[in-house]
């Protein structure tokens, strides 16, 4: 399994795997993220990840999954694997506007990222699994992706004798089959979690985390530009559903629930952490940079009756614009890519 561990560019995962504790540093007593009257308070990293009581993250789950996640054995042509889509180097995404799938068939969404996904329910664009378990099953079998039948994973699985063994450990007891082979999957994918950012040290209290433009970002992103009203909380989202006016004629989460006329265009609101090293952006990948993000927002969405109604022109300066992209990029971790973690129960095995 070392071989594995090796390939993720992210040291070896046993080294990484810790008690996750992903709050600002500095904290005291005057710390302006105590403060419940601050804007800023209810930005305030949790002390850990969730993970489900019936797939408890440990040690061993973790570190199976992660094999399992970079092995391309578990595609039909041998050539893919969840990595290759979900780049831990382009933030957990692949730099592309939209998907390529089995055969190099280009797909019709972009690829979302993992960052922080242990607090993301329910998944995909358009919502439709409503736990990581749930979601690890879809690229394996769709024919546009890995195009790997279920049972074929399992038996890839269960030919690799050190995976037998890994998982008598991970999950003793438990038979060998597509719920636990897609349950380690989901654990090592709930240690994903991003670094500590310049926005947060300034939250907690460091006036020398960010710029002054930054700043101003800030204070746009929640007021006059509303942000806010759809990126809210640690993850700057609030997992919703809107119909933000791209002129992609993809109905999203619409086709999930057709009958919700505001649900109609209406894709996921994504997480804003690492944002500036995750482009292009949208569903579609329709926008190249944070500045076409901005102008999109302000006045360059499309007007029909699925429109959200937070979507309004903003009539934002070009100074303010600029200082709202500076504000985002305060949202990137100071290493790069998330290092894996886990929050470790019991025997820690």
């Amino acid at each position: 399994m070392g071989r594995f561990l090796a390939i993720c560019g992210l040291g070896t995962l046993a080294a990484a795997l810790s008690i996750v504790s992903v709050s600002a540093a500095g904290t005291t007593a005057a710390s302006r993220q105590t403060d419940a009257t601050s804007p800023l308070a209810a930005f305030r990293r949790p002390a850990q990840a969730p993970h489900p009581t019936e797939n408890v993250t440990t040690r061993a789950r973790a570190e199976l999954g992660e094999a399992l996640f970079f092995d391309p054995r578990l595609s039909s042509s041998g050539q893919m694997s969840c990595a290759a889509c979900h780049e831990p180097s382009l933030g957990w995404q692949d730099g592309r506007p939209r998907g390529v799938g089995s055969g190099g068939v280009t797909l019709a969404r972009r690829t979302p990222t993992l960052v922080d996904v242990a607090w993301v329910e329910p998944l995909f664009w358009d919502g439709r699994a409503a736990t990581l378990e749930e979601q690890a099953k879809g690229p394996l079998a769709s024919e546009h992706e890995m195009n790997m039948p279920l049972d074929r994973v399992v038996e890839t699985v269960a030919a690799t004798p050190r995976y037998v063994a890994a998982f008598r450990t991970a999950y003793p007891g438990a038979p060998l089959t597509i719920d636990t082979v897609t349950k380690a999957i989901a654990a090592y994918e709930r240690t994903l979690v991003s670094g500590e950012a310049p926005f947060d040290r300034w939250a907690a209290g460091d006036e020398t985390a960010v710029s002054e433009p930054a700043k101003r970002g800030f204070a746009l992103y929640a007021g006059k530009a509303r942000c806010v009203s759809c990126h809210s909380g640690w993850r700057f989202t609030d997992d919703g559903f809107r119909d933000i006016g791209l002129a992609s004629p993809d109905v999203g989460r619409g086709e999930i629930v057709p009958g919700v006329p505001l649900l109609q265009h209406a894709f996921k609101t994504p997480t804003l952490r690492n944002v500036a090293e995750r482009a292009p952006y949208m569903h579609d990948g329709s926008l190249p940079t944070l500045e076409a993000v901005v102008d999109h927002y302000d006045s360059g969405f499309v007007r029909r009756p699925s429109l959200a109604p937070q979507m309004t022109p903003l009539r934002l300066t070009a100074s303010e614009r600029a200082d709202l992209v500076a504000f985002m990029r305060t949202l990137s971790s100071d290493r790069r890519a998330p290092v894996a973690q886990a929050r470790l129960e019991g025997n820690d095995r």
